[in-house]
């Protein structure tokens, strides 16, 4: 009987595989965590924290994407991150344009709800980013989730500050300003993950 660690192909299945098991977890964290994040933004009025669950939803739906192309070729995977691209594309627009209708219609959100689900959503996104660490040079499709994961982190910590800065000027200027922000992170890393998977299919046909 051969050895499972001297067998490339028994190695590529169980990473195969727990690679399926850990994206997931991330995926039902953040699934739970788009709802709660989305409903907490709108009922508090918040620009930051309805651009953070929608990042949310985006990366449920990358990890979908993600677990479906585990077991697949280089071209699918190649062809799943520039469909995550255009998702993470996608979503900075609609927060640019969440933050242009709060700017017409200004709005002081409620930095209670702000910084508590924050908070929650940080937590979240730590475990993620933890269980995706040791998968982030495995290939183009881990390498994609876990730089979703990163931006993760970096968004949830820029809506604590959102809310720091509301509670002290009374304004909902520091809730736009980091919606803007978060806007600007989602479509450099969109462009990013485009370029990426973009060589990598002209890599496949040269």
């Amino acid at each position: 009987m051969v050895d499972c660690c001297n067998d490339k192909a028994c190695e590529i299945e169980a990473l195969r595989n727990r690679q399926s098991s850990t994206l997931k977890i991330v995926l039902g964290i953040n699934a739970a965590m788009f709802i709660i994040e989305l409903t907490a933004g709108l009922i508090g009025g918040s620009v930051s924290l309805v651009a953070d669950s929608l990042d949310m939803l985006g990366d449920t739906l990358v990890y979908g994407f993600s677990i479906y192309v585990v077991a697949r070729g280089v071209r699918m995977k190649a062809n799943a991150a520039l469909l995550k691209g255009g998702i993470m594309a996608a979503f900075g627009v609609f927060v640019l344009g969440q933050a242009v209708y709060k700017i017409v219609f200004p709005q002081v959100p409620v930095f209670e709800a702000i910084g508590a689900i924050g908070l929650l959503a940080l937590a979240a996104n730590s475990i993620c980013f933890i269980l995706l660490w040791r998968h982030r040079a495995d290939d183009i499709n881990m390498s994609s989730v876990w730089l979703c994961s990163r931006n993760d982190i970096i968004a949830n910590v820029s809506v604590l500050f959102a809310a720091v800065g509301v509670w002290l000027t009374r304004s909902g200027w520091p809730d736009i300003l980091v919606g803007l922000a978060l806007a600007v992170l989602f479509l450099r890393s969109a462009l990013l993950v485009l370029r990426e998977a973009s060589s990598e299919l002209r890599a496949i046909k040269g």
